[in-house]
């Protein structure tokens, strides 16, 4: 790996773990508020489905940019520690019950998966696209 690839890949990894931060933002870090139904009084939230759809549409999209220009095994740990850690950090913030474990394990094993199939697929198709040169 020359000097030049190497440096091309960290500036990668930094946009990548940047840009995953900021899906969380765009999608999810603003959005605090529960709801409560005054029918059942149950509560939900504090993401309504159109916010996590968007998120899990863009981290798609950012894990397929990212799994064809680097190497999925970067792509994969960088974007499930990132998105992790912001979402484990505004979790642990606002509950008191520590459930926010529970949904921090899940996500982490969400991204971890979604990251690696969707960077290998990526990589993948991208190579083939090129005739399998190396990327």
């Amino acid at each position: 790996m020359t000097a030049t690839r190497g440096t091309r890949a960290l500036l990668g990894v930094l946009f990548l773990a940047a840009a995953t931060v900021g899906a969380w933002l765009l999608w999810l870090g603003w959005d605090d508020e529960y709801t409560v139904d005054s029918q059942t009084g149950a509560t939900s939230g504090p993401y309504d489905p159109w916010q996590v759809i968007g998120c899990v549409l863009t981290l798609v999209l950012l894990a397929a940019l990212a799994g064809a220009r680097l190497s999925p095994w970067l792509v994969a740990p960088v974007m499930t520690v990132a998105f992790t850690t912001v979402w484990s950090w505004r979790a642990a913030s606002t509950d008191d019950s520590g459930l926010w474990v529970v949904g921090g394990i899940l996500v982490l094993v969400g991204m971890a998966a979604g990251s690696t199939l969707v960077s290998l697929a990526a990589r993948r198709l991208s190579r083939r696209r090129l005739g399998g040169r190396p990327g």
